[in-house]
Parts: C-alpha cells; structure tokens; sequence
C-alpha cells in the first residue's frame, strides 16, 4: 500500500492526494495518516511542490469531513444503523463516539482526527446530533489543519524513520484522551454529588 500511494502521488501530486485523502477522511479504507507522512516525505525530497500539497491535504480532510458531516445531518441515525458498515461505521463504534460526544462535545472533532478510525464517525455523529453548521465548521476545519499540518511535517521532517513515531504518537493521544474522559466524568459525578448533598 504504501508503495502505491508513494507511486499516485509522485505522479499525479496535488490532486491525488485531494482525491485520496478526501475519500480516505470519509471511511473508505485509504490509510490516511499514511497518505500525508508519505506526502510531507516526498515534499522533503523535492518530489512536490510544498504550497500545492498542503493546500490539496487541507481541503481534502475539510471536504470529506464535511460530507460525513452531511451523512449524519440528512441520513440520521436510523439510517446510519442500517448502512453504516459502507463506510465503516458499525453501530458499536457509532455508540461509542457519540458517548465521547456527549462528555466532550465539539472539541471532538479536532481531537478525533488523531484517534485512527474515530475522525469521520466525530463528524457523522456531530451531523446526527444537530451541531449547527456554523459550529461544525469552526472546530471540525481548524483541526483538519492541524492534523493535516502534523503529518506532512512528520513525513518532511522524519523521512524514512516516521512509522515508529506515528505508531507512538497514536498510544500517547488515546491516553491522553482517556485521562481527559475520566477526568471529565469524574468532574461530573462529583458535582452532582454535590448538589444533591446540597439539596438536601
């Protein structure tokens, strides 16, 4: 696989990575991460032009975050149920995502998109849940920059030695989200206790 994409990108450049990433960010099975490291690698080497290939990694995390956005927004959860499996969204992990959206609200978005198979389900579920657009866009465009801005610096900056530090850097966000989550829901639990100790 990644002979293939390192291949598409050498040769066709900016708009197969759009392309790629696009329907990558929307479920298909396209290694996302992958995609932008080998991008940032090939930038490095001089292989594409640096301004092109961020804008093209840019817009397309943004368009296909914003079409899974849409998913969820006009096809609604019973829908989802039922044809979810297409773009890999089994009912569990829809479940899931959208606990962490209720405990962290909008700035899953952001965070979601350096969680490995959660960063199109954040945008359905925001979708299904009603987020206005307006918001959605905010937190959901702001992280595709980050994101998308962090990989291809990997890839720039690492060359042929970022498969460890991506792997590595997978482990530490999902601890750091779990910490935060625990935190939240213990935050939770005490306030409540709180109240009802005081109401009474």
């Amino acid at each position: 696989m990644e002979q293939t994409i390192t291949l598409w990108l050498a040769q066709y450049g900016a708009p197969a990575l759009f392309v790629l990433l696009t329907l990558g960010v929307i479920g298909l099975p396209i290694p996302d991460e992958t995609l932008l490291v080998i991008a940032g690698l090939l930038v490095g080497r001089g292989q594409l032009p640096p301004l092109s290939t961020a804008a093209a990694g840019v817009i397309g995390a943004m368009a296909g975050i914003t079409v899974s956005y849409a998913i969820g927004r006009f096809a609604g959860s019973r829908v989802l149920s039922r044809f979810g499996a297409a773009i890999r969204l089994d009912q569990s992990l829809i479940t899931r995502v959208g606990q962490w959206f209720e405990q962290f609200g909008k700035w899953l978005l952001p965070i979601g998109y350096f969680i490995p198979g959660v960063r199109h389900v954040t945008a359905v579920v925001a979708g299904a849940s009603g987020l206005p657009g307006w918001t959605f866009a905010v937190f959901a465009y702001s992280g595709a920059i980050v994101w998308v801005s962090c990989f291809l610096a990997i890839g720039y900056a690492l060359g042929d030695r970022w498969p460890t530090f991506v792997t590595s850097l997978h482990r530490q966000v999902l601890i750091v989200v779990a910490l935060a989550g625990a935190i939240l829901v213990g935050y939770v639990l005490w306030v409540r206790s709180k109240a009802i100790s005081g109401s009474k």
